[in-house]
């Protein structure tokens, strides 16, 4: 189908998010639509929700407002978690012209041109199949918006955490096969990239295949067939589950020059109390000892953490417990996030709800140890040589770049170090908490 129509996007949530509006905004480019920027008055607009962020109503009527104030008469499309777990109420906002879950937002390149405006004050298309119906595994990857790419090798979570709405949103567990992966990996090596991230809902849980969900693979052999191509020159892991972040998965990135020694794994809380509460698979014991035993085999790691305060039944005991835990710990940074009650999740109901105020102080805390350990992370590499590649994000003249250990090295702009990887002597941590280079004899 050939059109001359233009299309904008908007994505509220995580990376995997990102990736996936990428492959949705690929698609569109394939039926000929051209992608310009969102303030350009496009004829059509597609926003990618998030259900895990606060306020994610507030955010979804904003970014539609914003959208028609740039063209009054654009068709609006909205997809993503928030899509799938209240499309009705999204159908309702002014504007929205049509609503896709999950198990369709991938078909709306294909359908969005044939669909027919709502009338006037009429509520906009809904087009979301219950989540059962999300079977299928849709690849997908950010690309050409900076130097790491974004691939999605999972999508969708058999676990049943009392605060998350995830598996209502997004889906039983499932994956691609890992020759598809390869595949994927090394068209995008063809392509020039340098860094890829892998992602998913449950990155640790990758291998279950099929309409059947079978698990056919794991996350070991997908680690360990991608560190054997040669192409690209480093990979991540986003994050992964403390019980599925295996010994094995530990020693095969140890052991690579392509995984980077970084790692992010959701902790949650410090209190086995909170953690049983929150139906978390693992206690604080087993978390210690991974982090030990990342420590043990890589010492200069870089490790973050998520965490969750003011959970119901949090009390001041179980907030310093998580505290002196974190504190103890030799990790780098931490993700804090107030707790929010989510609808259709058990932790609302439970008793011993935890006042607005103390959430937000006990977030501060936790932010201002996270600070602490990033700045001695950091202090701690003080004169090391290591390797910084940088990235296309520039703003005051200066752009900045990533050390293995995932260490922010800001450097004065030079086209020439895009995309590029340089061997550097780490030098000072500045005012902003960025780490300052120099090349030898010559500062950057």
């Amino acid at each position: 189908m050939a059109t001359s129509q233009s299309v904008a996007f908007y994505t509220l949530g995580c990376k995997l998010n990102f990736s996936e509006t990428s492959a949705i905004g690929r698609q569109f480019e394939d039926k000929g639509f051209q992608p310009v920027a969102f303030e350009a008055g496009a004829d059509y607009y597609v926003i990618n929700t998030c259900s895990v962020t606060d306020h994610a109503d507030r955010k979804c009527r904003k970014v539609v407002q914003q959208a028609l104030k740039h063209n009054p008469a654009a068709f609006v499309a909205i997809v993503g978690c928030y899509a799938q777990l209240k499309p009705e109420e999204i159908s309702n906002i002014p504007g929205v012209a049509a609503v896709l879950g999950a198990a369709e937002k991938f078909q709306l390149a294909d359908t969005i041109a044939s669909l027919p405006r709502p009338a006037a004050g009429a509520p906009g298309h809904v087009r979301a199949s219950p989540i059962s119906a999300a079977t299928e595994f849709h690849p997908a990857h950010s690309f050409g918006d900076r130097t790491r790419t974004f691939l999605k090798v999972q999508d969708g979570c058999d676990y049943s955490c009392s605060f998350c709405t995830i598996p209502l949103a997004r889906g039983g567990s499932r994956s691609g096969s890992i020759a598809s992966v390869v595949a994927r990996v090394e068209d995008l090596a063809a392509q020039g990239v340098p860094e890829i991230v892998l992602t998913g809902v449950n990155l640790g849980d990758f291998g279950i295949q099929g309409p059947e969900r079978e698990r056919r693979e794991d996350f070991t052999q997908l680690v360990a067939a991608l560190d054997r191509i040669k192409g690209i020159r480093r990979f991540r892991i986003s994050s992964c589950e403390p019980n599925l972040l295996t010994d094995e998965i530990l020693a095969t990135v140890a052991a690579s020059r392509r995984f980077m020694p970084h790692f992010h794994i959701p902790l949650q809380s410090g209190s086995d109390k909170i953690l049983g509460l929150m139906r978390r698979r693992y206690r604080r014991d087993l978390y210690a000892q991974r982090v030990a035993r990342i420590k043990e085999l890589m010492p200069h790691a870089c490790i973050g953490v998520d965490v969750i305060v003011g959970f119901p039944g949090e009390t001041d005991a179980d907030f310093l417990d998580t505290y002196q835990f974190l504190n103890e710990l030799p990790i780098s940074y931490l993700h804090v996030f107030p707790y929010s009650e989510r609808p259709d999740t058990l932790a609302p109901t439970l008793p011993g709800r935890v006042q607005d105020r103390t959430r937000h102080e006990r977030t501060t805390q936790l932010r201002s140890l996270s600070e602490k350990k990033k700045r001695a992370f950091y202090e701690e590499h003080l004169g090391q040589e290591t390797e910084v590649l940088f990235e296309d994000d520039v703003r005051d003249g200066r752009m900045e770049g990533f050390t293995p250990n995932y260490i922010r090295v800001v450097a004065k702009y030079d086209p020439l170090l895009v995309g590029e990887t340089r061997a550097l002597r780490l030098s000072a941590v500045n005012a902003q908490g960025l780490m300052e280079a120099e090349e030898v004899g010559i500062l950057v």
